[in-house]
């Protein structure tokens, strides 16, 4: 069965700081019109930064959308013309300071695949050296070193409950158990 939508005609309604609104007219699989909105995202990078003594790097930050404070694991948005893992590297030290000397790329995922087209690729970094924050301005964030164990805890228990953490800490589960093979970048 052919599940595929046509897209007949578009606008985008709305353009932002990063994200823009798209509006669609579509010819559905048996020919009928329907409606299509979407969020256009530049793309974005998480980060497992996992430290020599099995500590995670973890960010405790406000969320404005949902307010409330969360915990998360490092990310940010690609900036155009800009590669992911270039951005997973600037956005590690800016956001927590930390460099690392090993990547390794765990795969990509799709957080909202009915109302975006957002792609978060996920890195690994080992071989941690702390330095300096370089926050962006307006930017305000905790930055926290988690037992591992204690961090796959908070997945279960709702501390840590953003899509974007629990996807990539899956990853790093299957990792650490041999199940996922990633080639050092």
């Amino acid at each position: 069965m052919d599940l595929t939508e046509k897209k007949l005609a578009g606008e985008q309604v709305f353009s932002g700081g990063f994200i823009k609104v798209q509006r669609d007219s579509v010819a559905l699989p048996d020919g009928s019109p329907a409606w299509r909105e979407y969020i256009r995202h530049p793309g974005a990078v998480a980060v497992l930064a996992l430290s020599d003594d099995g500590k995670l790097l973890l960010e405790r930050q406000f969320r404005y959308p949902l307010a409330r404070t969360f915990l998360e694991i490092p990310a940010g948005k690609i900036d155009p013309q800009e590669a992911p893992l270039a951005t997973a590297k600037r956005e590690l030290l800016e956001e927590t300071g930390y460099r690392a000397a090993n990547w390794f790329y765990l795969g990509k995922a799709y957080p909202c695949i009915g109302y975006s087209d957002e792609v978060i690729h996920y890195y690994l970094a080992t071989a941690l050296t702390a330095g300096e924050r370089q926050l962006d301005e307006g930017e305000f964030l905790e930055v926290l070193t988690v037992p591992l164990a204690e961090v796959m805890t908070m997945t279960l228990d709702g501390r840590i409950c953003d899509s974007k953490s629990l996807v990539g800490l899956h990853w790093l589960a299957a990792w650490q158990r041999g199940e996922l093979r990633c080639e050092a970048l």
